[in-house]
């Protein structure tokens, strides 16, 4: 179809053109996205082999902290420690006991010194009622007699 003028190839040598340069322009963006692509790639890998690392160190240190409490428990188990605090424990509880008897008796002792001390005001109160009463009649017995 053409008329002469050369316009079908002018057109067609412009549409090449145009496809070439998009193909160029394609190329640098998928190159330039692979060597993204491979550094993302390298930066996880980084990344991965760094955790890791951490992770590792991290169970060392709790494997080597526990194996230290487990001598140290059973270092403590050979002293005795569980030992003495069950003796220490039975011990303030005998303590405990022996001063509540004390303190029980102590009270009893202090109830009948009450009872003892309330008996012995009230017949010294009756006494001096009485001593009272006798003087207030030997003072009505002089009065009278004046």
């Amino acid at each position: 179809m053409s008329n002469g003028n050369g316009v079908a190839t002018t057109l067609t040598n412009a549409a090449e053109a145009v496809a070439d340069t998009a193909k160029s322009i394609g190329a640098k963006v998928a190159k330039k996205a692979g060597k993204a692509v491979k550094s993302a790639k390298k930066s996880v890998g980084k990344a991965g082999k760094s955790a890791k690392k951490a992770v590792g160190t991290a169970k060392k240190k709790l494997a080597a902290a526990s194996a230290e409490a487990k001598k140290e428990a059973a270092a403590l188990k050979r002293k005795g420690a569980g030992k003495t605090k069950a003796a220490k424990k039975a011990a303030t509880k005998a303590v405990k006991k022996t001063t509540r008897k004390v303190a029980k008796k102590n009270t009893a002792a202090k109830k009948s010194v009450r009872k003892a001390a309330k008996k012995a005001t009230r017949k010294v109160a009756k006494k001096t009622a009485a001593a009272k009463k006798s003087v207030r009649k030997a003072a009505k017995k002089v009065a009278k007699r004046k």
